[in-house]
């Protein structure tokens, strides 16, 4: 079985693929502090919930956003399966040229999302397909990549997270609430938490709607729009833009770069 850990600012997720079926998945806290002993106990210990063996584990792919636990989560495979993981980053065969001013910038979960997202695409990864892709990321921060239909990553956009925002009106204003991200009733708030909420909601439903009309706008070929993160189940039905959602992308992306260099 394949080991891919996706290293956020919030979670890690693991995903244990048995081929190319995603069987299980993990999430841990992106707990700064912890160390690599520390991870690899409570790995070791979800692997024996589900009854694996962690000799069934044959290989490791880790994309990571958060410097100062990468070498921690490359660490925990060492420990706990004697495993080099792979690691994406500079030098990795990726199959997608970075066409931005500084390729190093780009976060290791936004290539890894265009790798997966060209490969669904494109019949199979196939250069030369007819329709680029963008893909909205849910996560601690909002991005939106945009890839070609040759395979190249363009460019993108970030805009805060939805729950960095939530956090934001808690903490700078006084009198407001922490709430629930969901669907209010209705747009018009008849409360502060619903008057919160479809602030929240229908303002990056607005948000989303409106990047992927630019977007398009510059671009000179048609695009497909896919959404991923912790969040693209709630936002994504309501959007005009997004049309389809698939919350194990990362983990997909890292899957394929897995078996491209191996």
């Amino acid at each position: 079985m394949l080991l891919a850990i996706d290293v956020g600012n919030t979670n890690v997720t693991l995903g244990l693929f048995d081929g190319e079926r995603l069987a299980h998945q993990f999430r841990l806290e992106s707990a700064r502090n912890r160390t690599a002993d520390e991870y690899a106990i409570f790995v070791r210990q979800l692997l024996e919930l589900h009854d694996i063996a962690p000799k069934a584990i044959r290989g490791a792919i880790v994309a990571s956003v958060v410097p100062t636990l990468t070498d921690t989560i490359v660490e925990l495979a060492r420990r706990a399966f004697g495993l080099e993981a792979l690691v994406v980053g500079p030098g990795m065969k990726t199959g997608v040229a970075v066409l931005i001013d500084n390729p190093r910038e780009v976060g290791a979960d936004r290539i890894v999302n265009a790798v997966a997202a060209h490969e669904r695409f494109s019949r199979g990864g196939v250069t030369g397909a007819t329709e680029g892709a963008i893909v909205v990321d849910f996560g601690t921060a909002t991005t939106f990549d945009v890839v070609s239909p040759k395979g190249e990553y363009v460019g993108g956009v970030i805009c805060p997270g939805v729950l960095i925002s939530a956090d934001a009106l808690f903490t700078r204003a006084a009198k407001l609430p922490r709430v629930e991200i969901a669907k209010p009733p209705r747009a018009v708030g008849k409360n502060t938490q619903h008057a919160m909420q479809s602030g929240l909601f229908w303002g990056y439903v607005g948000l989303v709607d409106g990047v992927i009309g630019r977007l398009r706008a510059e671009l000179n070929y048609p695009t497909r729009v896919l959404a991923t993160g912790g969040l693209a189940r709630l936002i994504a039905p309501a959007t005009s833009s997004i049309q389809e959602v698939d919350e194990d992308l990362t983990l997909v992306g890292l899957r394929i770069l897995f078996e491209r260099n191996t």
